[in-house]
């Protein structure tokens, strides 16, 4: 017979609720602020008036974004180095957690490559030889400069591995049995097996990829090829008001640099929250089983 909840319980219940939704809002709440001063009008966001509310609402500042061929062009080159970036870094990760999660009786030289990978995790090179490596390559003011330069996530490697280790090893011993070899396990009994992990990676390498700027800012010299969160940090926006019509005129002067950015950077957020919520759900799965190794 299950018995009630006593009443500190329910004290306790109540308390966790209230501390998890005041989390929520804080985390929502950068979000929401960026939003009211998009929609804001320019003398109010600029005497930082707006709170949770816009102040004199109105769209001049995506009307201008639609005009703004830059911001689309960059947001392009974003879609395209996370789309790239995820094939990439998906391929490479599982093809190297595979034999790395095997025992040292099966792939002697494990434990060699591990202490090389967590060495790699705990140090890096330096950001000279880094961008040197990657010019040597004649790679500076391409696509695959910001693919490749974020180099091997050796986390997400450790996760993979650890996700294996932890499937049965009786469906492997059938499966040898079978006579299935290496490859078709891995691909149609491992990666079939291992969505959680698999998908907690691909979000982690799409919102790394997306949000970086760093990357654009130092391996692209033109501003033509910048990703959308570099060209969002470099924003400058450059007035001629000489060569500007009547109707341009009137909307500047109902918008300002501030609102400009902040619908810039809300649009640049939108990718990211559309996509997270499919993936959210293996998540949590895929962390605790892929974190640790029973």
């Amino acid at each position: 017979m299950v018995q009630g909840k006593t009443y500190s319980s329910k004290i306790f219940d109540i308390s966790l609720i209230i501390l998890l939704c005041l989390i929520a809002f804080f985390c929502v709440l950068p979000l929401w602020y960026t939003l009211a001063v998009s929609l804001s009008e320019k003398a109010a966001a600029t005497a930082g008036e707006v709170r949770l509310w816009p102040v004199g609402f109105n769209m001049h500042s995506y009307k201008q974004i639609v005009g703004d061929m830059k911001f689309f062009h960059s947001f392009l080159i974003s879609v395209e180095r996370v789309s790239l970036a995820a094939i990439v870094n998906f391929v490479i990760i599982v093809s190297m957690a595979y034999p790395l999660s095997k025992s040292t009786k099966e792939f002697r030289i494990r434990n060699v490559l591990m202490w090389i990978l967590v060495f790699a995790m705990l140090f890096n090179g330096g950001l000279i030889p880094w961008y040197m490596t990657i010019k040597s390559l004649n790679l500076i003011d391409s696509i695959w400069a910001l693919v490749l330069g974020g180099g091997l996530p050796v986390f997400n490697v450790i996760l993979v591995i650890n996700y294996f280790r932890n499937l049965p090893k009786e469906m492997e011993e059938a499966a040898l049995v079978d006579g299935v070899g290496p490859w078709n396990m891995m691909i149609k009994m491992f990666i079939p097996l291992s969505v959680p992990v698999l998908a907690t990676i691909s979000l982690f390498t799409i919102v790394y990829h997306w949000n970086e700027f760093f990357n654009g800012l130092v391996l692209t010299s033109k501003g033509d090829h910048y990703p959308l969160q570099t060209y969002i940090q470099q924003l400058v926006v450059v007035i001629n008001t000489q060569t500007m019509t009547e109707d341009q005129l009137k909307t500047l002067n109902e918008m300002s640099n501030q609102t400009l950015n902040a619908a810039k950077i809300f649009i640049a957020m939108i990718p990211v929250l559309a996509i997270y919520p499919f993936l959210q759900r293996f998540f949590i799965h895929g962390i605790t089983l892929g974190s640790v190794k029973e």
